[in-house]
């Protein structure tokens, strides 16, 4: 595993080392400066260097190098999220811009986290809120000192992310299902790209040590069981989650299980690419006049989602050629203006209705050049946010929650859509 964690400055000089095993050292230190740093090959090659039968992963925060040494064959993705963690770990102590000077005036914090975090190379606890129980140092004051054996259970347990003893007047959860549609259309409204990434954002204020049980409308679950509802499932791809969640069980019949962490926590991501209600659709029309003077434009765009909700914050970039002297611009509704720092016409709808039609027009006059190039016509991109709608179909069936004391627990849940990458050509 890893022999060596080394932390160099933007010369070269060794700041902090702490040696995991023998079979490295710190001359080794001289051969990384001399290969990546004095080369700066920071940003240009991969982060990965093999130098002397000895393999370098090193990462970069501000003018420092995180580095890890490794004589053996190691999964590089399993370093790297140490040394992220790692300064994860130091923001949390020293400040989100900790610096070369606040890391020279906290080498006892420093030594100690390297030994708290891996033992004789293998990564150990990284958890934040576990380390600020008994590592005490610096800005971070523990909200409560815990008993000898509690942390010895959270130090050695499988749960590190919760402490036991939490207590909430009111058990409540909130739940935020956040998607973003990424959608490239043809200008005769073929659909070349089209998928859905989402994340189900949470909120737990839950009291004691509660198991959770989470249910999506998952088109696989849904099979399963086969509960004669009329709405098909959604087929869910590409799904991580918190590492709270019980992978063997998700892997066995696709339950979300997990006891959750106190406070705010991404539970999951996933990617839908099948079967996706595009919030906006566009009819786009442009017509380049003869001798390069005029551009003519006309665009309409319809919301496929529900009459009941409503779009907000929707801009709508259409671009015009560069060499734009005017524009006369016509909108059914919102306000549109030529701004030839963007070098196009941008449309700001605050509020837009579910299943309206929208309109405009513009008479785009050009300014004559000595050497007339063709417009490469660039797509038209879209901004717009969408609340109580996913485009993907899914939402959530169910959250139960169970605790031995058997409390009564409120849910709150939240949908919005945005737009990722939105564009139609013209």
């Amino acid at each position: 595993m890893i022999s060596m964690i080394m932390v160099l400055n933007q010369k070269g000089d060794v700041m902090i080392s702490r040696q995991y095993r023998d079979d490295v050292s710190r001359t080794a230190a001289d051969s990384f400066r001399l290969s990546v740093v004095a080369a700066k090959e920071t940003g240009t090659q991969a982060p990965v260097k093999r130098i002397e039968n000895c393999s370098f992963l090193y990462t970069r925060h501000l003018n420092m190098y995180f580095v890890a040494l490794t004589r053996s064959n190691v999964n590089p993705a399993l370093v790297f999220e140490y040394l992220f963690q790692k300064i994860r770990i130091l923001k949390a102590y020293l400040g989100e811009e900790f610096d070369e000077n606040s890391m020279r005036n906290n080498m006892t914090l420093i030594y100690e986290l390297m030994d708290e975090t891996m033992d004789f190379g293998y990564p150990q606890n990284c958890a934040v809120d576990v380390l600020r129980l008994y590592i005490n140092l610096g800005s971070i004051r523990p909200q409560d000192e815990p008993e000898p054996s509690q942390l010895t259970s959270q130090i050695t347990g499988a749960i590190d992310w919760r402490r036991e003893g939490i207590k909430h007047k009111r058990n409540e959860v909130y739940i935020d299902v956040l998607e973003s549609v990424n959608l490239l259309m043809s200008s005769t409204g073929t659909v070349l790209r089209n998928e859905v990434t989402g994340q189900v954002q949470m909120n737990t204020k839950l009291t004691g040590m509660p198991e959770c049980k989470f249910g999506l409308n998952d088109k696989l679950v849904i099979e399963r069981e086969e509960t004669g509802q009329r709405k098909p499932g959604v087929e869910i791809d590409d799904c991580t989650f918190h590492r709270c969640v019980r992978l063997g069980k998700f892997d066995a019949d696709r339950t979300i299980t997990f006891i959750p962490p106190d406070g705010e926590f991404e539970l999951m991501r996933y990617r839908v690419n099948d079967n996706i209600n595009v919030p906006f659709r566009f009819i786009p029309a442009v017509q380049e006049e003869h001798g390069h003077t005029r551009v003519s434009i006309d665009l309409k765009v319809i919301a496929n989602f529900s009459d009941q909700l409503f779009a907000t914050n929707v801009i709508i970039k259409i671009p015009v050629p560069t060499n734009t002297a005017k524009a006369k611009i016509k909108a059914s509704f919102g306000r549109a203006k030529y701004e030839p720092e963007h070098q196009g016409i941008l449309w700001r709808v605050k509020r837009f209705p579910g299943k309206a039609e929208c309109h405009i027009t513009a008479e785009v006059e050009l300014m004559p050049t000595v050497r007339p190039k063709p417009w490469n016509r660039p797509p038209i991109n879209v901004e717009f946010q969408v609340p109580m709608f996913t485009a993907s179909g899914v939402h959530v069936r169910f959250l139960r929650v169970y605790d031995k004391s058997g409390y009564h627990t409120q849910r709150w849940v939240r949908y919005i859509t945005k737009a990722g990458n939105y564009q139609i050509r013209i």
